[in-house]
């Protein structure tokens, strides 16, 4: 059997934002969804991870999941054999998003959580010229399950987050730097800027699709991974 896959889930969503990759890798390996729980700082979510994961195994994160991916690789990049860095951000997060996270997490726990995550988060997660209907009512249905009290914890970990250049700076092992080419959310400077800090990993952009690529073009992710599992150091 293959190295163990674990996958870290973006801000607000659970293993359905996998669910391709599940089916498609766990024919020949052991996949594991992370749930984070309440966490609220990258270091307890980092420490769930590794609760969680196998004594060594292939790690892949998408947006706040590759946040914590770095912050695993941060504090026990021992266990990691292979890292995948999907439409995320290695830095420290800005003053005025920071300042924007209070009202929206007030209004979540006051039960805005469908509104905030409808009109602020998701609409600006899909590319442009895709049919996202069903992708829509996916990504509110993860988010209302998890609830607001997870809503909260997350966006207190994404406030107080570490810059990471330094951590990706000392990355040996196989890596992937994958994006959405549409993706608004964490758009293309940053991940030009994790492919300078690791000149060694694959950097791959997947046309027609945003912030959730593993959705939107689920083949052509999985294609990618595919490399990137095979991948030697």
């Amino acid at each position: 059997m293959s190295e163990t896959l674990v996958l870290l889930p973006g801000m607000m969503c659970d293993r359905r934002l996998y669910q391709p990759q599940i089916d498609y890798f766990s024919i020949s390996r052991e996949v594991i969804v992370v749930d984070f729980g309440l966490a609220n700082t990258m270091r307890a979510m980092a420490e769930t991870v590794l609760q969680q994961a196998p004594a060594k195994f292939a790690l892949a994160g998408l947006s706040m999941g590759g946040i914590v991916a770095m912050e695993v690789m941060r504090i026990a990049p021992e266990r990691v054999t292979r890292l995948a860095l999907l439409d995320t951000n290695p830095r420290a997060e800005i003053p005025e998003v920071q300042a924007a996270r209070q009202p929206q997490m007030e209004a979540a726990a006051s039960g805005g959580l469908e509104q905030i995550m409808r009109e602020q988060m998701i609409a600006r997660y899909f590319a442009s010229n895709t049919d996202t209907s069903q992708l829509t009512e996916d990504a509110t249905a993860m988010a209302l399950d998890l609830g607001a009290d997870v809503f909260v914890a997350q966006s207190q970990a994404l406030a107080t987050r570490p810059d990471q250049q330094n951590t990706l700076a000392e990355v040996i092992v196989p890596t992937l730097i994958l994006m959405g080419e549409e993706d608004l959310l964490c758009p293309k400077d940053r991940h030009d800027l994790m492919a300078q800090l690791m000149p060694h990993a694959n950097y791959t952009i997947i046309p027609d699709a945003g912030h959730i690529p593993c959705l939107e073009q689920p083949q052509l992710t999985n294609q990618a991974l595919v490399a990137w599992l095979q991948a030697t150091g």
